[in-house]
């Protein structure tokens, strides 16, 4: 059977999907791609009953003082806090990180650390402690009339995000704005996610007298009710965190539903050093950019000018590759007869989420690839590729890159301010490339990090946290009754 999409295509339903197909079911034709997604029912009736409990939570929060709101977050905060409340947490986290390993699965964002867990709990706190209620965004005085631009609750955020605890923290925030929020989390953490909402995130509600379903868990391991809640239209936005097809295909689906969506799309970060650049800078930067595999770690590094850098670069990435005890992986586009031969001849132990494997310490690339995010667990994997201009480095980043992070180390100012209007990147730096998140520069968490591999956003920054998910209403003030047009 075929099926028309984007207007002037067609896709096929397989036969494994007819056959699968049952009263009730639904079929999203993404309109971009021509995929076709399968709803079961019962797992769109999920869903639409979350976003459902969400919208009417949404009414009655508008009624919640701001004192209930700050008391909700440092009882969320305590409950994690207490050993008693993290106990069964940390147990079921314990048994999905098991879970994950048995399956040949990445665990480095799964595990619930005692760093995460401070980490929620700061992240909750300071939501606590954060401004709340109406701003003021700007006020036109017409003597005998006035018009306020006010910032107001936006309404319900649907977000779908990776198998990282942690991010409940960073949800839980737009409750600080007056939103509510329903959300899915990977299946490796859907038994952490569980233990979470039960022993802390709902009594905290309860406490604070804040509506039940202010904060709604999709519990579904299924993709399908990522897909169902992006396809409702009584969400005002969708967020998607993670990287590759699956987040592109959520933002499709929310796109052609008429939801808003922030996405974060591909991550790795680009680095662009000089020729002239400081030896120990550079050192410095490549190394502490490297020290775990997260969206803003260092994946791209281009020199420019010549190999004088090329010594620290290789020590740094050996170092950050012996501090993680499985050496490291070097990938290069060009220069190849530059480096030492005792990097071409060696041999390395590469160990990834699927498992551990020799490999060659380096392999040649074709430029095509330069776009490739490296996944690795414990051995820092980056691609180099050395050109002789920095217009050409520049070119390179914005045809291949995610347009995401780009960190410029040169000696002349002249050489940032030439990067700065040229790049196509939301996030520019001068140094380490870890520092792109939002509780670490900001000090509030964020809901998400969006590149610009989808284009260029609206009226906002790349970093959307709880505090900027809000509407704009218009009021007028009235001084002279006898005012007409």
């Amino acid at each position: 059977m075929a099926i028309p999409f984007g207007g002037d295509r067609i896709t096929r339903v397989s036969e494994a999907l007819a056959a699968a197909f049952r009263p009730g079911d639904r079929l999203i034709v993404v309109q971009e791609t021509g995929d076709l997604l399968h709803v079961p029912a019962d797992v769109h009736a999920l869903a639409a009953a979350a976003v459902g409990q969400a919208v009417e939570a949404f009414g009655a929060l508008q009624q919640a003082s701001k004192e209930q709101v700050s008391d909700f977050f440092e009882q969320f905060a305590a409950r994690l806090e207490a050993d008693e409340g993290w106990a069964p947490i940390a147990k079921a986290n314990e048994f999905d990180v098991a879970k994950a390993k048995e399956h040949g699965r990445s665990t480095t964002r799964l595990a619930a650390t005692a760093k995460m867990r401070a980490e929620m709990i700061d992240g909750l706190r300071r939501w606590r402690d954060a401004p709340a209620g109406e701003r003021l965004v700007e006020k036109v005085d017409h003597e005998e009339w006035a018009v306020e631009q006010v910032t107001a609750p936006l309404g319900v955020v649907a977000f779908v995000f990776e198998g990282r605890p942690n991010v409940f923290a960073d949800a839980a925030g737009v409750i600080r704005g007056g939103n509510t929020v329903v959300f899915r989390i990977g299946s490796d953490a859907l038994g952490t996610a569980r233990a979470i909402a039960e022993h802390a995130l709902k009594p905290a509600l309860y406490a604070a007298g804040l509506p039940a379903r202010a904060a709604v868990l999709v519990e579904s391991a299924e993709r399908a009710a990522g897909w169902a809640m992006f396809s409702d239209h009584r969400v005002a936005l969708a967020v998607a965190r993670g990287s590759g097809g699956a987040v592109a295909q959520l933002g499709a689906v929310a796109r052609q539903a008429g939801v808003p969506v922030s996405l974060h799309g591909t991550g790795g970060a680009w680095m662009i050093a000089v020729d002239d650049a400081d030896e120990t800078r550079f050192r410095a930067s490549v190394l502490n950019s490297l020290d775990r595999k997260v969206c803003n770690t260092l994946n791209v590094c281009c020199l420019v000018g010549g190999q004088r850098l090329l010594t620290p670069f290789l020590e740094a990435l050996k170092e950050a590759g012996e501090r993680g005890g499985h050496g490291c992986k070097l990938h290069i586009v060009s220069g190849y007869e530059w480096l030492p031969k005792a990097w071409i001849d060696a041999t390395t132990r590469v160990r990834r989420a699927e498992g551990d494997q020799d490999e060659p310490l380096v392999e040649r690339l074709e430029e095509a690839a330069l776009g490739r995010e490296w996944e690795w667990e414990a051995t820092p994997e980056v691609t180099l590729v050395i050109v002789r201009e920095i217009e050409e480095a520049l070119a390179l980043f914005n045809r291949y890159s995610p347009q995401f992070i780009l960190s410029v180390i040169a000696n002349q100012q002249a050489t940032h301010d030439y990067v700065w209007a040229n790049a196509n990147a939301g996030f520019v730096g001068d140094g380490m490339t870890r520092w792109v998140d939002g509780q670490y520069a900001f000090n509030r968490p964020e809901l998400g990090l969006s590149n610009w591999e989808h284009g260029r956003l609206l009226a906002r920054g790349g970093v959307l946290s709880g505090d900027s998910v809000f509407t704009i209403r218009t009021r007028m003030r009235q001084k002279d009754i006898g005012l007409h047009r």
